[in-house]
């Protein structure tokens, strides 16, 4: 059995910070054969984002779909703008209210791999 690879610091953007925490631990619990995910903070709001990614140095950061497409660009913007290799994903605008949280787990572990192992 090959190692984990990591680890890989995560900061979440989400407005609902227990949601995020208990979706994420899901997607860090189904990975870690393979990667080892660390959730260190959650932003609940756009403020949030310079401070904590400066605090951080997260490798990743995901914004939850809470957020617009035009939201989603500026968390990112702002990320990648402290931290320019930072690994970004936003979770397509309205999956958690139009399909739940299972949706947004499914959804995280078909294209988490593909963003730890690849570009941004």
């Amino acid at each position: 059995m090959s190692t984990p690879k990591g680890p890989f610091r995560l900061v979440t953007v989400n407005t609902a910070p227990e949601r995020a925490k208990r979706l994420i631990g899901r997607v860090v619990k189904a990975l870690k054969d393979r990667y080892t995910i660390i959730h260190v903070d959650n932003c609940e709001t756009i403020d949030e984002v310079a401070p904590k990614v400066t605090e951080h140095n997260p490798d990743v950061l995901f914004s939850a779909s809470m957020w617009t497409a035009e939201q989603a660009q500026e968390i990112q913007s702002i990320a990648r703008s402290i931290r320019p290799d930072i690994k970004l994903h936003a979770i397509p605008a309205g999956l958690q209210a139009e399909r739940g949280p299972d949706a947004v787990v499914e959804y995280l572990l078909d294209n988490v791999p593909a963003l730890l192992d690849g570009g941004n």
